[in-house]
């Protein structure tokens, strides 16, 4: 791969920045890697750095974790995440990626603009949340922003928060790695970023976890948020003019 130094430290940057946030770095990472990589591959390999990056996180954040929310939210996620991956080969790549791009700027220009939006914490949204979350997970190859607005709404504690989040991001990217494995998405001339993308996995969620033991999360909200609608609006960008 052409411009590996950039594309690890552009890793780094989307493990960080999920970190900080509580998407997970797929809803970064995606858009960086379809800019190396055609989108499938792209979707391959982000499966493979999500898994790392989650049980990194779940080590690093092992203060505790909401058992009811995993089961309630993670099992229709996996469930979904599966079938997701599985009707990704059947839509165009050029669909996917314009899909991702709109995904990211709407759901950006929403939360930045109602700050105080929120779902009643029951367990029909956890559910609902794992659906979509999981689905679009497996289509587009990134659902944590979903899983974030819902996790939200159940009031946790920062690390029991991310410690749930990333048990069910865990599920979510081990199923869907089976499928995209068999649709051919993973290329064994591509598997060699691996080993520099579990270090930056590793690297990130250390860094991301300083910083929120030391800042306060809000402050880091809005910049997460619109870091994600100006990747979202370069995916469009490169669409049109590349």
């Amino acid at each position: 791969m052409d411009h590996l130094a950039l594309f690890i430290f552009l890793a780094l940057i989307a493990e960080i920045l999920g970190t900080i946030g509580g998407f997970g770095s797929s809803v970064f990472f995606i858009p960086i890697a379809a800019f190396f990589l055609d989108f499938y591959s792209a979707l391959g390999i982000t499966a493979i750095f999500h898994v790392s990056s989650n049980l990194t996180k779940i080590t690093m954040f092992r203060k505790g974790f909401d058992k009811k929310l995993v089961l309630s939210m993670g099992i229709p996620a996996i469930l979904f995440v599966i079938l997701g991956a599985y009707l990704s080969q059947f839509v165009a790549s050029d669909g996917l990626e314009i899909g991702l791009a709109i995904f990211l700027i709407v759901m950006s220009i929403v939360f930045l603009i109602f700050k105080n939006f929120s779902i009643k914490p029951t367990n029909t949204s956890a559910i609902l949340g794992g659906i979509f979350s999981g689905g679009i997970a497996g289509l587009i190859g990134t659902g944590g922003a979903i899983r974030g607005m819902t996790l939200t709404s159940f009031r946790l504690k920062p690390e029991i928060f991310i410690a749930t989040s990333a048990i069910i991001d865990f599920g979510v990217d081990a199923g869907r790695s089976v499928v995209y494995w068999q649709n051919g998405y993973m290329h064994s001339d591509d598997l060699y970023v691996i080993p520099f993308l579990i270090g930056a996995s590793i690297i990130g969620t250390f860094i991301g976890k300083k910083i929120l033991d030391k800042m306060p999360e809000e402050r880091f909200r809005v910049l997460v948020l619109s870091l994600i609608l100006i990747t979202g609006a370069s995916t469009i960008l490169k669409y049109v003019f590349f």
